[in-house]
């Protein structure tokens, strides 16, 4: 992080499954009741059209709230939708090609699992900003967790600004408040009936 009395912001994550029915609405209320930096599209799906409709339909939400908005993936579907950028899923490897294709404006991420040594790949190849997770105990995957340790170590040796997200909750956001930049928070919310009284719950413990 920066200051000692700065807290981490927050770094949205949409269901990888949404209903543009209603999604947008329950989206509104959530960027409405706290302050959020970025939101991303984190869609399973790979139907290019699909996807497409979700863009502009969040992008009428974001842009409105001065909110960032960003794709799981896929680089080429940034400007053809007018999004501010990309989140990487495979470490480093794909930073170079995603920044020269984009270009310096445009926001690229890369989630690095648990690795230190992708994040620091990451950074040096003019990534924004790199995620670690899950930070919470989960059995998906290998069931490797992002310790402790790792965010205080990059909170006090790289600049690059800092992710933390996966099965998190407010003892584990309390624990991690002090060396991470951002929490990215998902699941965590669209699992429960209001959303936005969820992320305000989570918000608290920021502090």
């Amino acid at each position: 992080m920066t200051d000692a009395e700065d807290f981490p912001q927050i770094y949205l994550i949409t269901p990888t499954e949404i209903d543009l029915m209603t999604y947008p609405d329950r989206l509104a209320a959530c960027l409405d009741a706290v302050p959020v930096a970025c939101l991303r599209m984190a869609l399973a799906t790979r139907d290019e059209d699909r996807l497409g409709r979700a863009a502009d339909a969040l992008r009428a939400v974001t842009e409105t709230r001065d909110v960032a908005l960003v794709i799981e993936r896929h680089t080429g579907l940034v400007a053809r939708h007018g999004l501010d950028g990309v989140h990487l899923l495979d470490g480093s490897r794909g930073v170079a090609a995603a920044r020269k294709t984009l270009g310096e404006d445009a926001i690229v991420g890369a989630y690095c699992a648990q690795s230190r040594h992708d994040g620091m790949t990451a950074g040096e190849l003019n990534a924004d900003y790199v995620s670690f997770g899950p930070v919470g105990q989960t059995a998906l995957d290998d069931g490797a967790r992002a310790e402790l340790e790792l965010f205080d170590w990059w909170s006090q040796m790289i600049e690059v600004p800092v992710v933390a997200e996966g099965a998190l909750d407010a003892a584990l956001i309390a624990q991690i408040a002090p060396h991470t930049d951002f929490f990215g928070i998902g699941d965590e919310i669209w699992s429960q009936d209001d959303a936005a009284a969820a992320l305000r719950t989570l918000q608290a413990a920021f502090r």
